[in-house]
């Protein structure tokens, strides 16, 4: 009886309270969003007024010509394309490809090797900035957009997220059952281990897709040549000065954060479902 009880209770709807509380949580999530869609719409001088103005205007148009006249922004829009894919796809390579072996393979040194991985959490990205730029500068890469991919795939994230995913979510019988069959490393993570955790590799590429599109501080330190500069940093100097027009620069914001909406919307249902079982495996 108390069982049944128990669950009716988990069955019951929840209270009033709790309903306004996570619309209020939703409606102050979004309204920044609605905040820039109003400052792109209207004028700056609109912005100043007191109050505010909260609705949408017509001056869309004329302020996404002010950004293109300004900055050459689908020059910057198509080196940020090209960091952020490749970014994404080495990130996704290396980083499965280190937690399939941390996840099913034994080898001298594996659990102090994966301690400091999980150490690196602790450190400040800060602290690598400097020898970062070092090696490039030996490498020969500075100013040029190589400079900003291999940085991003030292992702300690990546490899524990998945390295959890892998350890439960991959059946050590499918792989005994692979090696017996003659399948190496390489044959029983493509297609014994990749096809196990989709959604998993999903939800790790939209957030490194999402980390190197936003990336600002690297690419403002390693690029010197304007041709080369990123989506970021480029949108930077439509705020330097005295002056700024607020409505141009959410403007630019809106269009640089369209690419982001479009991968979101097509890779959702493997970002929900990654994010949903690893809360679950967590």
């Amino acid at each position: 009886m108390s069982t049944v009880n128990r669950a009716q209770r988990r069955r019951r709807p929840r209270g009033l309270g709790t309903h306004l509380l996570l619309a209020t949580a939703v409606l102050l999530s979004i309204f920044p969003f609605y905040w820039t869609i109003v400052m792109a719409t209207n004028t700056t001088k609109d912005i100043y007024k007191s109050p505010p103005k909260m609705t949408f205007g017509s001056h869309l148009l004329e302020n996404i010509r002010h950004v293109l006249d300004t900055v050459d922004f689908f020059g910057s829009m198509l080196n940020t394309v090209i960091v952020a894919v490749a970014t994404t796809v080495l990130v996704l390579l290396v980083d499965s490809i280190a937690a399939f072996t941390f996840a099913k393979f034994d080898f001298p040194g594996r659990k102090w090797l994966f301690g400091l991985l999980i150490g690196f959490f602790m450190l400040p990205l800060q602290l690598a900035i400097i020898p970062q730029y070092l090696i490039m500068v030996d490498l020969g890469w500075v100013g040029s957009l190589q400079a900003l991919v291999p940085p991003a795939l030292a992702n300690a994230f990546g490899i524990f997220w998945l390295r959890q995913y892998i350890t439960t979510g991959v059946p050590d019988e499918l792989l005994d059952a692979a090696r017996m069959d003659g399948c190496g490393f390489l044959r029983q993570y493509w297609h014994v281990c990749v096809p196990t955790i989709r959604p998993a590799l999903s939800f790790l590429g939209i957030f490194a897709f999402v980390g190197a599109w936003n990336d600002y501080i690297w690419p403002l330190i390693v690029l010197n040549n304007p041709d080369k500069l990123t989506l970021q940093v480029s949108l930077a100097q439509l705020n330097i000065g005295h002056g700024t027009d607020y409505s141009m620069v959410m403007a630019a914001v809106l269009m640089a954060s369209a690419p982001l909406v479009l991968v979101f919307a097509l890779f959702a249902r493997g970002f929900i479902a990654g994010a949903t079982e690893g809360a679950v495996r967590g």
